[in-house]
């Protein structure tokens, strides 16, 4: 019974902790159109061109991209064929997403990071640059691709116990809020 009461705390704090990095993250997207306003109109009115610039706004895309995909997940944004899915009931949608997670999520997931790990660590081993002498943190960009496994990892465990709650009717199930085709 004291698993059962645990459960829905550690669901909220995973939950809470991707809602708090997808939110910061969102804002970079301002930032990143007000850098890239300011690209094109030094460009294009002063004849003046900055390489860290042009590359912040290549490090702030990969962010939002790569650090919103746990949020992505989280509020059932990525792309899937649901012909059959919005058919099923509560259970069905908790079952096709706890099989989904566990046999495509998780093994996807861990096989980018394993597989990525020494590309990221070689990067770090000489602290790599760019090559435009842009921003000297290459490293620091790649670095990215092990922390988006890491956030994706946490929100998987977060889907799995939600959907386990709902299966075992603890927890109310998962609405698709997609329009309905008619």
């Amino acid at each position: 019974m004291q698993t059962a009461n645990r459960d829905p705390v550690l669901l909220a704090w995973l939950d809470g902790f991707t809602e708090v990095v997808g939110r910061s993250i969102a804002w970079l997207v301002i930032i990143m159109m007000t850098v890239q306003f300011i690209i094109v109109v030094m460009r294009y009115a002063f004849s003046l061109h900055s390489v860290v610039m042009q590359e912040s706004v290549m490090y702030m895309h990969a962010m939002v991209f790569m650090l919103g995909a746990a949020w992505t997940l989280r509020h059932d944004g990525h792309v899937r064929v649901d012909i059959f899915y919005r058919k099923l009931s509560e259970r069905g949608r908790a079952w096709i997403d706890l099989l989904g997670t566990l046999f495509l999520l998780f093994p996807v997931v861990l096989f980018i990071a394993i597989s990525s790990f020494g590309y990221v660590r070689s990067s770090w081993a000489i602290m790599e640059r760019s090559p435009d002498g842009g921003i000297p943190g290459v490293f620091l960009l790649k670095s990215l691709i092990l922390l988006m496994m890491a956030l994706l990892l946490l929100q998987g465990v977060a889907q799995v116990m939600r959907q386990v709650l709902i299966l075992r009717g603890k927890a109310p199930g998962n609405t698709p809020d997609h329009d309905e085709v008619v």
